[in-house]
């Protein structure tokens, strides 16, 4: 190679079938090199016949992982729908101890007859200790739902009564906005989810056959299987669902699966 002006010698190259040879392969071993690693490392792979997307695996893993999610969902719904329909049906299973006890003790055979004064002293003192308490006498008196002690669920006015004969099996209550809805009795809750017609709603199974209903809050504060004691906080008022007009708190109070009036038993 010269210069076109002064003809100067610049490079100059010998040619021979190995030098020829050489380069060659060397440029196919590049050309090779460089096709493996677009092959390996870039997404052009995607159009090559017999290469998956890059992506798939990981998305089929996340099928997998959510197929898993969803099944472990449906078989605690199911449980939870069982329990459910056994706990409103009434067939709940009598418990052990009071089985046990019921079967195994024949009150007709206890004999009080060898008594001593030791024994005396003591059933004394202990008959006595009761004696000038506030509610000995009154629980005594009640029977049924009126021996039972209700919490206020939430202090406010009541605008729409109990009446049964129009299926209204609860009273509503207004009060200020976010104030604090509270449990009534000592519960397990057994629902707490939003529904179309009722918004946002919890319901509480209480001892004795006794259930327990809140409607249209802004936000439940407790979820199903939750233990909560009476007075303590479970959701929010609010205007949540179809069936309703302003905020306000729906409450119910079903006792052996009949509706009865709240307003009999507390003070709103």
């Amino acid at each position: 190679m010269m210069n076109d002006q002064t003809f100067e010698e610049r490079i100059s190259f010998r040619l021979s079938p190995l030098n020829v040879f050489v380069f060659a392969g060397l440029v196919i071993i590049g050309l090779i090199t460089f096709t493996i690693f677009i092959i390996a490392f870039t997404p052009l792979k995607e159009y090559i016949p017999g290469y998956a997307d890059i992506h798939m695996k990981r998305q089929l893993i996340q099928m997998t992982h959510q197929t898993d999610s969803l099944s472990a969902s449906l078989r605690s719904r199911d449980m939870y729908l069982e329990n459910l329909k056994y706990i409103m049906n009434g067939n709940i299973g009598e418990d052990s101890i009071t089985s046990v006890a019921h079967s195994t003790v024949r009150y007709d055979t206890i004999s009080f007859n060898q008594v001593s004064r030791e024994d005396s002293l003591l059933r004394v003192q202990m008959e006595s200790q009761d004696q000038f308490a506030l509610t000995a006498g009154e629980s005594s008196n009640k029977s049924g739902i009126a021996a039972f002690y209700f919490f206020t669920p939430l202090k406010g006015t009541v605008t729409n009564e109990f009446d049964a004969k129009s299926k209204h099996y609860g009273v509503d209550i207004v009060a200020a906005a976010n104030e604090v809805i509270k449990s009534t009795m000592d519960g397990t809750v057994l629902f707490s989810d939003w529904t179309s017609e009722t918004g946002y709603t919890i319901a509480l199974q209480h001892s004795n056959n006794m259930f327990s209903l809140y409607k249209h809050n802004s936000a439940l504060l407790k979820s199903v299987g939750d233990y909560v004691k009476a007075g303590e906080v479970i959701a929010i008022i609010g205007n949540s669902g179809e069936f309703t007009t302003g905020p306000h708190l729906h409450f119910e109070l079903w006792y052996h699966g009949n509706p009865v009036n709240p307003k009999d038993y507390m003070t709103f």
